[in-house]
């Protein structure tokens, strides 16, 4: 009996692989098929979800979001790992290449308050380095006019089956041919380290 409790303790004491990190981010920026995609093409990210954050959990579904009575915007919720790709790094490819962060309540074709440009912090480290990066972007007058990015709170909920990967499962899908597949080539020239296919 003594002899197969060395074996059991040996297998017990190995130390395991350590398992990745995940941490979230959710940010709204337009339609969430566009920003869906670009964030499934980063390395790092694990998960990308489309839904809708900043309003209640009664009002969660397209035909009402698209009513522009909800307080919701569409928004992505990111799962990545901090080990391969920072929060910083999300937010410099949110305001570089998934949308334009200087349109007021629309994204290039889509207007309403539910296409808004908003970061809601995960954290409050999160919210700290946001507003920080805000403040940096409007200093350093990389954008010809102000940011429009609110930082707002609120519950994430994802959309409806159908939302899901849509860029992906529809990549001719005339939309977004014309206002989504311009941001993938510009995350592959802009961050070809960070690019993923």
């Amino acid at each position: 009996m003594k002899a197969l409790l060395i074996p059991i303790l040996l297998l017990t004491t190995t130390p395991a692989a350590a398992a990745p990190r995940a941490e979230t981010a959710v940010l709204a920026g337009g339609c969430f098929w566009g920003m869906e995609w670009v964030f499934e093409h980063v390395k790092g990210v694990t998960r990308v979800v489309s839904g809708y954050a900043g309003g209640s959990a009664a009002d969660a579904s397209y035909d009402k979001v698209s009513s522009e009575a909800t307080g919701h915007a569409e928004a992505v919720k990111i799962t990545y790992d901090p080990a391969l790709v920072s929060y910083g790094k999300l937010l410099e490819v949110y305001f570089t290449v998934a949308h334009d962060p200087t349109q007021i309540n629309r994204q290039g074709p889509d207007v309403g308050t539910s296409y808004r440009s908003a970061i809601f912090p995960q954290s409050p480290t999160q919210e700290r380095f946001a507003r920080g990066y805000i403040n940096h972007l409007n200093a350093s007058g990389i954008w010809k006019k102000p940011i429009a990015t609110r930082i707002e709170h609120g519950g994430f909920y994802s959309a409806e089956g159908y939302h899901q990967n849509f860029a992906e499962k529809h990549p001719y899908f005339p939309y977004i041919l014309v206002n989504d597949r311009p941001k993938i080539a510009a995350l592959r020239q802009k961050f070809p380290a960070l690019y993923k296919g």
